[in-house]
């Protein structure tokens, strides 16, 4: 079962401010059809917090000194 949720509630989830993450996460780490969706091919956003849950578990572990880029990958900086 998908949890979805709108940028409001994802924003409490990950104390982020609602617009860092409408205009600096949205489109370059959340990707649409991974990390949200427009049901019905509305305007409104739901993000999946299962899929932003894994992913930030995901780099937070892998060091330091990585910058998760935009199609899944990871650069070693």
């Amino acid at each position: 079962m998908c949890i979805y949720l709108t940028t409001d509630e994802l924003s409490e989830k990950i104390k982020y401010d609602p617009r860092t993450i409408r205009e600096r996460l949205k489109d370059s780490v959340l990707l649409e059809g991974v990390h949200y969706i427009r049901p019905f091919g509305g305007r409104k956003i739901l993000y999946i917090w299962e899929q932003i849950e894994e992913d930030m578990g995901k780099f937070s572990i892998a060091g330091s000194y990585t910058v998760p880029m935009a199609n899944g990958g990871i650069c070693h900086g």
